[in-house]
């Protein structure tokens, strides 16, 4: 029975936006046919979307919901919990996050995992998927539990390069292990999620700089710096082309070392797919030098214009296929607290402003097309990460994630009006649509900025990567 018909003039879907209703039937798509061909069925709301814009609801591929959070003196709090984030994501017109499950947090893969699901389940408002993270020296059984894992619906797996600070010992997987979790992956049409930097020059660059009393984060870049990027980018690639099957997603490019070395590697057919974030694309490393210049801090570090602008050379020529946030809730005073180059507190709170962000960046500022905006904000995440189309598609049998921005309503970003963390990095920039509707499989979740969900609407989501990914970059 259909409960629910959106209908709008500018309706964007997989062949192109268009005139069209949305006719919702429970938790899916039942049809989506042109604008008042067919009658409203008795009993079915209906929402007009005129003027406005219709999107598939937004996916952010990388969050860090109720997450390590390193203090300065070497003890740990904690970011905040799904209780708040999704809710904020909701807001904002994200329905779907992808966060971690760490595999060393548990006596087996099996064990972290249901333990993490007990941070999700029940306290989530959009719903979620994990990434399972590896660290470190991986023990011998681990393979087999990935493979499992894989085949359960956990379908990428996150792989650090480097420690990332000096104080973190232990995430870095040498290339041994690596390439024992490639064949693994191969093997199993799962996904290398990768954090790649070189942990060498970055180690060698926190020794030379902390010797030269160098240590103010405003220094971040020369530490976590586009040679870098560079030498791990190739070499993880290198890697994955000796295991024929493996496909990467190269985790928050940064860099124009980072964009050519995808580039170069698509053109050879490699299956790579690159994703930056928001931070990257908005600012650069001159950033540090204002004011709680720390607010526009992640890992790895902002850089130069020169590079900012070969990220959105990227996300024109196929090497950025998505941009996420690296969400890291938290308050301003835990965002502060770090003020050297090893001890900057990453991640910004930014699921919620994402999506009206990049429509102003895109389509408004730079021209991009309503289809553009939607694969880099929705779209590609899903087909990368094994979604698509159940998610990020306005297609007949997708799940009724349906997000309707207003044009306009032009409001500038103000913390004290957004849903998560007492600062925002994007403060005082005014956006040329924000959403004022955000359906959830169906439900209604916002309207009008009045949250009418639950923590109990969430569900976690079994995802299995298409074929289609692994032959070569489609996206």
């Amino acid at each position: 029975m259909i409960s629910l018909v959106i209908s709008g003039d500018r309706v964007v879907t997989p062949l192109g936006v268009g005139a069209h209703d949305i006719f919702i039937e429970g938790e899916r798509i039942a049809a989506i046919v042109a604008r008042g061909s067919l009658p409203i069925p008795e009993g079915a709301r209906l929402i007009d979307a005129t003027g406005k814009i219709v999107i598939p609801g937004g996916i952010d591929p990388h969050v860090h919901c109720k997450w390590h959070l390193p203090n300065p003196d070497g003890t740990a709090a904690l970011t905040d919990p799904p209780d708040v984030v999704s809710k904020a994501a909701l807001h904002g017109g994200t329905t779907t996050m992808i966060d971690f499950t760490r595999a060393s947090q548990g006596a087996n893969l099996r064990d972290a995992i249901e333990k993490r699901e007990l941070d999700w389940k029940g306290h989530t408002a959009c719903d979620y998927s994990q990434h399972i993270m590896v660290e470190g020296a991986l023990p011998l059984d681990l393979p087999g539990q990935l493979a499992e894992a894989i085949q359960a619906g956990f379908s990428t797996v996150k792989i650090f390069t480097t420690d990332i600070t000096p104080s973190r010992k232990g995430r870095m997987v040498d290339f041994g292990d690596i390439w024992e979790v490639f064949q693994v992956l191969a093997a199993n049409r799962g996904v290398g999620v990768i954090h790649s930097e070189d942990n060498d020059i970055v180690m060698h660059m926190y020794d030379k700089l902390i010797r030269e009393g160098r240590v103010a984060f405003e220094n971040m870049a020369e530490v976590h710096n586009t040679l870098s990027e560079d030498i791990s980018f190739r070499r993880v690639i290198r890697l994955a082309e000796k295991v024929p099957g493996t496909a990467l997603y190269m985790m928050h490019v940064s860099a124009a070392s980072g964009v050519s070395a995808i580039h170069e590697a698509r053109a050879r057919g490699v299956p790579i797919y690159g994703e930056s974030l928001h931070q990257y694309m908005m600012y650069t490393k001159e950033d540090y030098k204002r004011p709680n210049g720390q607010i526009y801090h992640t890992y790895p570090s902002l850089k130069s214009a020169e590079d900012q602008a070969a990220l959105w050379r990227g996300t024109l020529e196929g090497d950025i296929n998505c941009v996420a946030t690296d969400e890291i809730c938290c308050t301003l005073a835990k965002k502060l607290q770090g003020v050297r180059i090893d001890d900057t507190t990453g991640g910004n709170a930014g699921v919620e402003p994402r999506v009206s962000l990049m429509f102003t960046e895109m389509v408004g500022n730079r021209g991009y097309s309503l289809n553009q905006f939607v694969e880099l904000i929705s779209s590609n995440a899903a087909r990368v990460m094994g979604l698509y189309p159940r998610k990020g598609a306005l297609a007949a049998g997708s799940d009724a994630d349906v997000v309707v921005l207003d044009p306009a309503d032009n409001r500038v970003v103000r913390a004290a009006d957004l849903h998560e963390a007492d600062y925002s990095p994007w403060e005082g920039r005014k956006m040329n649509a924000w959403p004022c509707l955000t359906v959830l499989r169906g439900k209604v979740v916002v309207e009008n900025g009045a949250f009418k969900g639950s923590l109990n609407d969430g569900k976690w989501q079994h995802r299995a990567v298409a074929e289609e990914i692994f032959t070569g970059p489609r996206l």
